[in-house]
């Protein structure tokens, strides 16, 4: 099911050839963000505006890329799509486009000396359209590899999955760059793609615990990036705590999650004039919102390995 939440538009540019590529999601007005980061090694831009207690109440995109810290340059030209559409937060002397940005590490697949930028920023934005179904090798979830806690030899193909919830007139819906090092297990805890012999066997099965290879895991080269929207009406702290609250399904479906070597990172989004969570029932009604965002969570990443294909000598579940 696509990104299905009114207003929202998601875009990609994607380069095949160099296993790349960026993903912008655009957003509606009044939309407020949120941010929780749990991995050791994020490559990001703008979160710090995102805490609860910093006084911005906008957002006008988010970005996710390729190309670690050098990637993060797409939101330059996300920033100059939005200021030729008028777009971006008022002050006095013009408004400033606001664009958090996060890069995962995929440097290690393709062409390491080519990586998105500002043009490839402002292709994405151009392509953003509602109800946005793209998934596996397409924009920021290109080069993504994951089950890289036994070495790099025996990863596989992650890649950008999608999801949405509808219950009511409530919508959640989740977009997840999986480029882990743990293995993405489904419901059951079996392995969809991760660590795996040339033969065809999950080292999880020889190996529960997951012992990291020592010197062989890329340290500070993963990260699973999501980004959540919703059409509830959630205030800035809410959409914060909506964020911690995702975690909560990159855990189900990712083992190990949040270690040392991940950069692992959550971008929560909410309009202020859709669904009502009124300000009397909002705090009743905020755990719904919240599991449906952890459940969606989890069904995007997993997707996004299922529909992975091969790429750079790194086998996909698509094959």
């Amino acid at each position: 099911m696509p990104f299905d939440i009114p207003g929202f538009k998601i875009g990609h540019d994607t380069d095949q050839d160099a296993l790349t590529g960026c993903t912008v999601i655009l957003c509606p007005a009044s939309t407020v963000g949120g941010c929780d980061i749990r991995g050791s090694s994020p490559a990001t831009r703008e979160t710090a505006l995102l805490a609860a207690d910093k006084t911005m109440q906008e957002i006008h995109a988010v970005v996710l890329t390729g190309g670690s810290a050098f990637g993060l340059a797409v939101a330059d030209g996300v920033m100059k799509y939005l200021e030729e559409r008028d777009i971006g937060y008022q002050t006095p002397w013009l408004k400033v486009p606001i664009v958090p940005a996060a890069a995962i590490f995929d440097l290690n697949i393709g062409n390491l000396l080519i990586r998105p930028g500002a043009a490839e920023g402002y292709k994405a934005c151009q392509a953003a359209k509602e109800k946005n179904d793209l998934e596996g090798n397409i924009g920021a979830g290109t080069g993504a590899t994951v089950g890289k806690w036994a070495g790099a030899e025996f990863r596989m193909k992650g890649g950008l999955g999608i999801s949405s919830l509808i219950d009511g007139q409530l919508i959640v819906g989740c977009v997840a760059v999986v480029n882990s090092v743990g293995d993405v297990v489904d419901a059951e805890g079996k392995v969809l793609a991760g660590a795996k012999k040339p033969g065809g066997e999950f080292l999880s099965g020889s190996e529960p615990g997951r012992r990291f290879a020592r010197g062989k895991v890329f340290s500070d080269t993963n990260t699973t990036l999501v980004v959540l929207g919703t059409n509830a009406v959630l205030t800035k702290v809410q959409v914060n705590r909506l964020a911690q609250r995702a975690h909560d399904g990159m855990a189900r479906a990712i083992i190990p999650v949040h270690t040392s070597y991940d950069g692992d990172l959550v971008f929560a989004l909410a309009r202020r004039n859709q669904v009502g969570l009124a300000s009397g029932a909002a705090e009743e009604n905020f755990d719904v919102v919240a599991e449906a965002a952890a459940e969606a969570t989890t069904r995007a990443i997993r997707s996004a390995v299922t529909k992975a294909k091969s790429a750079g000598g790194v086998p996909g579940v698509l094959g």
